[in-house]
């Protein structure tokens, strides 16, 4: 069995530095940047999930550029996953080394479904105004991200963008202080795909909480996702009851994920999905 799960606001989360210190022993270090922390696990859920990886294949699914993963000690270098799927699925990590193959196939996609990244760019700057937009990123050669201030955000011309974006085979999605315009063709579903089919894997089960990670939810048979994020935000508008919600949010929920994969593995596994709302 296969646990492909987002890492960001998922199993890994910033905090306040005030708040890392109530919380104290409950949490460990996931990440530094320059010697400073940037992000935190929960204490119970990596002795967890160091478990569960004895029992079924862990595989770590995040939007992140290579760079960016690998800064994640905890994960990249302590935990240390046989695989990991990054850029949002326009990378696979096989034993620390980026899969080239996988690579060039991505790269041929995009160019043969989506728009050239010359026309987005143009597209974008007719939007995105200094005004509202911190920095902007090309990553991995594959996606942007911009930081941005959130509360500023013109929404109609955004939404107008999005749509034309789409049009054009790009999606788009807004993670807390962050905006993502990905090409279609590079998800992180795909890219889960492609290693269970090498693994010989039979079951997937998924978390994540971001609109980003949907797709691989839908694909997976089991699913969960933290209370918090765009996916639950999108649950409380919809009322859908697609998906099963932990009932704590923010860093902790990581515990009630990990719980639920947790039970999985000794189950008599069935051919349909489980996506029961909370």
């Amino acid at each position: 069995m296969i646990f492909a799960s987002d890492l960001d606001q998922t199993l890994i989360y910033s905090q306040p530095e005030d708040r890392a210190a109530e919380l104290g022993s409950r949490i460990v270090i996931a990440e530094l940047i320059d010697g400073k922390v940037r992000s935190y696990m929960s204490a119970d859920a990596f002795q967890l999930l160091k478990e569960l990886m004895a029992q079924l294949t862990f595989i770590p699914v995040t939007t992140r550029t290579l760079h960016q993963y690998f800064r994640i000690h905890l994960v990249s270098q302590i935990l240390k996953p046989a695989y990991a799927v990054t850029s949002n699925g326009g990378n696979i990590v096989i034993d620390g080394q980026p899969d080239l193959e996988w690579q060039s196939h991505i790269l041929n996609l995009v160019k043969q479904s989506s728009s050239h990244v010359g026309e987005v760019r143009r597209l974008m700057d007719q939007v995105l105004h200094p005004e509202w937009v911190i920095s902007s990123s090309y990553c991995d050669e594959l996606f942007f991200s911009h930081i941005v201030q959130r509360d500023k955000i013109p929404h109609q011309e955004v939404s107008q963008m999005i749509d034309e974006l789409r049009r054009m085979g790009w999606n788009t999605s807004i993670q807390g202080r962050k905006i993502y315009v990905v090409p279609a063709a590079v998800n992180k579903r795909d890219a889960v795909a492609h290693l269970k089919t090498m693994l010989g894997d039979d079951k997937i089960i998924a978390s994540g909480d971001s609109l980003l990670d949907q797709i691989l939810l839908d694909f997976a048979d089991y699913a969960i996702a933290p209370r918090h994020g765009e996916l639950f935000r999108q649950e409380q508008l919809q009322q859908t009851g697609e998906y099963k919600f932990t009932e704590a949010s923010g860093i902790f929920a990581t515990d009630e994920i990990l719980a639920y994969v947790q039970t999985l593995p000794n189950e008599n596994h069935h051919s349909f999905r489980i996506k029961e709302s909370s």
